[in-house]
């Protein structure tokens, strides 16, 4: 099935229509801010505004902040030209070298009305500052499509552009979620109205200037000195505490034990401590079993129950047998055994997590990882009542994917609220949690976990090689989504692609190459746990770049213990890296790594490497209730970014319900999140998108979220010289008809040239891309 009425310009036909010999589309208008008789022409109105000249000596206007603060600011209302027959699109342009999320947000109006969501919705806000300048010395320009019902019949449009603070999507009420505006916002240099849905940056835009990024310099090899330092510290501090340790520190002393170079290498101190620490918990867990479940102390408690406890008991199990058959004061005149009264608390948490699993990958891990190493610790303490290694380890197989994931355990067997067959990693090494996601996606530190968790502790010997295997794919699934920019002080850096990702808000991506330095995990914690070839040329080339140290001295700047935790092992990781011999590999996208196209039709994304640029596209994209026709784009050449969000062809199986798209300004999901003052209004409300069919067997009502519902069969996306089409079933074929004007194209995954000489047939689970600048007319 193809678009509904409302959307009749998205017809397959419509996408083909601009072979390669087709001439570029001009914008239908184009309104220069700081230019006065551009903006008189357009009518511009503006409300606590000022002109500037930013990047580039170039004009702009910025919105200025209320006084006193609040959380909105100034505006900008003015007229452009659309198109009453066809799509119309927005693109505003903005400079690469601001930076700060004190910049606030940008938010476009058209007739009054909101276009798009302030926080993960599939219309994005014009403009989401972010921390790190998105691509100094060049501009970068935002797409977003004006609804149909707002265009339809009109030769142009009332637009604003309202400027708001930043937005902390984890608050709970006003002042949590959305912070004042305090200062300017960052400048908005022009605004277009075009139907293409690839923007071209006009000819009279300042191109970057060409030069070799310099290497970063410092900082340099002193900060494992004060790395040591700081873990020493805590250690310390944590031995001669007169209180019994939380979990936390139970596990972080446990974990010290066994690295040579820390002050709690094998110390009798760390055992009495943690029998101290696993005491006072039973003691908790006598007064409150309720504990076992989620206890107060740990951060993320519903997740981890008594995961962390497990562990150090695993990890000591050894300098622990002394100890074990020793009574204590249980805090109510008791004194039992340590051995059974700890395995009772342990089996507790056990029993309640497996039955209250998580949905969305990364939370699955984490709770299935606890829930597995407070096993390991019932089964040091007393194996007859672990569950068998086997039946324990399912659970790191469903949520690594190896395995379907069956949800919470019950006296059925399993849930099932997404089937049989519902694999939490893609086939190809992307977490499943929805589509394809940037920061949350990014669970190599848990996935180095859950194997390393299989590992006899202390030697680094006997972890599950599937689990090893699955590691070391999904970072080379990973590798692909870092593509080359400047870190924040303008050296060579790679960053990880956060524009297409559904749960994601941060743009710039952070700088990473293989993993993601944070809480869990070092930027080298993946590598040195499963060092294969691909993982070993990725950390040479954070090396090389000058960036590791940079990534210890940032993850140094959070004072929190599961931090410190990290910063424990990065020592060794970093000598046993730096010993191996030289790698060839590199990321993918790195200049000079020649091209490659990549697909993933589970998530339905893709990624590029094509001469000078970098594409990825999110085909389905935060449809999370049904079939929205959008795609989300970021492409990446020499002169800037480009960040879309664009029309698309959609064959699907529909369910025979619709679902209406609510009058939400805020959350794309969840009822809509916190609602905001004012007579706010949704330019999407009312749009009827239809509902994809859901897998016979799973719990699904309309209107309720689920990763079918908005899933397509056969996605076809045009964006300039790149013509995509997905086929995500498992047994279905599609025919792509000859774009107009083309008689072959270079295929870019296979990397061969197609001929049209009859419509390309696209397969089960594959992807065609075709490159359309070098295509051959008839």
């Amino acid at each position: 099935m193809s678009c509904p009425a409302a959307a009749l310009l998205l017809l397959l036909t419509a996408l083909l229509r601009g072979g390669p010999l087709a001439a570029v589309e001009p914008p239908l208008d184009t309104l220069a801010f700081g230019v006065v008789a551009d903006e008189q022409r357009h009518h511009l109105v503006d409300v606590r505004s000022e002109i500037i000249r930013g990047g580039a000596d170039q004009p702009a206007r910025r919105l200025l902040p209320n006084a006193p603060a609040a959380w909105d600011g100034g505006t900008l209302a003015f007229t452009l030209a659309c198109d009453g027959t066809r799509q119309t699109y927005v693109t505003a342009t903005f400079w690469g070298g601001d930076a700060g999320e004190e910049l606030g947000r940008l938010t476009l109006f058209c007739a009054g009305k909101q276009v798009g969501y302030r926080h993960l919705g599939d219309v994005d806000q014009l403009d989401i500052a972010g921390d790190e300048p998105a691509c100094p010395g060049r501009f970068f320009h935002v797409t977003l499509p004006l609804p149909a019902a707002l265009t339809a019949g009109q030769q142009q449009v009332a637009l604003e552009i309202r400027a708001s603070g930043r937005i902390w999507g984890y608050g709970t009420n006003w002042e949590q979620y959305q912070k004042p505006l305090a200062q300017p916002t960052r400048g908005i240099y022009r605004i277009a109205s075009h139907t293409d849905p690839c923007f071209t940056p006009p000819a009279d835009l300042p191109a970057p200037v060409a030069t070799t990024p310099p290497l970063r310099q410092a900082p340099g090899a002193e900060v494992m000195d004060q790395l040591k330092q700081r873990v020493d510290a805590e250690l310390a501090k944590q031995l001669r505490d007169a209180h019994p340790p939380g979990q936390l520190a139970m596990q972080f002393l446990a974990e010290g034990w066994h690295v040579a170079w820390c002050s709690a290498f094998q110390r009798p101190a760390v055992v009495e401590r943690v029998c101290a620490g696993g005491d006072e918990l039973y003691r908790r867990f006598r007064a409150d079993a309720k504990i076992a479940e989620a206890d107060p102390q740990v951060y993320n408690a519903e997740w981890l129950g008594l995961g962390p406890a497990g562990n150090a008991i695993r990890l000591l199990h050894a300098p622990l047998a002394g100890h074990l058959d020793e009574t204590f004061d249980d805090g109510a005149g008791g004194h039992p055994v340590r051995r059974a009264a700890w395995a009772q608390m342990l089996r507790a948490s056990v029993e309640w997590h497996r039955r209250h699993r998580r949905q969305y990958t990364n939370q699955s891990m984490i709770n299935d990882l606890y829930l597995y190493l407070a096993n390991r610790g019932v089964a040091a303490l007393d194996p007859a009542q672990a569950l068998p290694e086997a039946a324990a380890r399912r659970y790191l197989y469903e949520s690594l994917g190896l395995q379907p994931w069956l949800g919470s355990d019950n006296d059925q067997g399993g849930e099932r609220p997404l089937g049989d067959h519902y694999l939490q990693i893609t086939a190809k090494g992307l977490t499943r949690e929805l589509g394809y996601v940037g920061y949350y996606g990014e669970v190599l530190d848990w996935a180095a976990h859950i194997f390393n968790a299989t590992r006899e502790p202390g030697t680094g010997r006997d972890g599950d090689p599937r689990l090893q295997a699955q590691l070391q794919k999904l970072t080379a699934a990973r590798a692909l989504f870092r593509y080359p920019a400047l870190d924040a002080d303008g050296n060579r850096a790679m960053r990880i692609e956060t524009v297409v990702g559904w749960r994601d808000t941060h743009y710039p991506g952070d700088v990473t190459y293989g993993e993601r330095a944070g809480w869990e995990g070092s930027a080298l914690y993946a590598a040195a746990s499963a060092p294969d070839a691909a993982a070993i040329g990725i950390a040479q080339q954070l090396f090389a770049d000058h960036q590791f140290f940079r990534t210890v001295a940032d993850e140094m700047k959070e004072k929190s213990l599961r931090v410190t935790r990290t910063l424990l092992h990065i020592p060794d990781e970093y000598a046993a890296l730096s010993a191996l011999p030289p790698s060839a590999l590199r990321l993918p996208m790195t200049p000079g790594q020649g091209d490659v196209a990549w697909s993933d039709e589970e998530d339905g994304v893709v990624a590029v490497h094509h001469g000078a640029e970098v594409f990825y596209a999110s085909l389905y994209w935060r449809a999370r209730y049904a079939v929205n026709f959008l795609a989300r784009v970021h492409l990446v050449d020499p002169r800037g970014e480009r960040i879309a969000t664009v029309r698309e062809d959609v064959r699907f199986t529909p369910d025979g319900h619709d679902y209406t798209r609510p009058d939400w300004v805020n959350m794309g999901f969840g009822n809509g999140g916190l609602r905001y003052p004012g007579d706010l209004h949704s330019a999407f409300a009312g749009e009827k998108q239809p509902i994809a069919l859901v897998p016979p067997g799973d719990r699904f009502s309309p209107g309720q979220e689920h990763p079918a519902a908005g899933k397509g069969d056969f996605y076809v996306l045009r964006y300039g010289d790149y013509l995509i089409s997905m086929n995500c079933t498992v047994g279905k074929s599609f025919a792509l008809p000859a774009p107009a004007g083309v008689a072959s194209a270079p295929e870019l995954i296979s990397a061969t040239i197609v001929s049209f000489e009859k419509p390309l047939v696209v397969g089960p689970r594959s992807t065609v891309i075709l490159y359309l600048g070098k295509a051959a007319a008839p």
